[in-house]
């Protein structure tokens, strides 16, 4: 899993960026995304960032990167609206 925090000054490359995420993972705040996907889909996402948007930063600008092994996975504790999805729900 990765958790992604971004900001950008420049307001199209944020909307760039954050539609880029979103196909990916979901958004757990307004910078922030939560993504879960296999090793080699991860490693995609960060080759991307690497190439297509590291150039576009500014002198503000800036992408932070938390990989998150699975032990460690385990230990994230979720309150309020995030502890509620993480929850399975059976509709019938």
């Amino acid at each position: 899993m990765l958790i992604v925090t971004y900001d950008f000054t420049n307001d199209k490359v944020r909307s760039q960026f954050s539609k880029f995420l979103k196909r990916y993972g979901r958004k757990i705040q307004y910078s922030v995304y939560e993504i879960r996907n296999s090793p080699r889909v991860l490693q995609n996402i960060l080759n991307e960032i690497e190439l297509r948007y590291k150039a576009k930063f500014g002198n503000t600008d800036g992408i932070l990167i938390f990989s998150v092994c699975e032990r460690c996975e385990k230990k994230i504790v979720r309150y309020g609206h995030h502890a509620q999805e993480e929850r399975e729900v059976v509709f019938f």
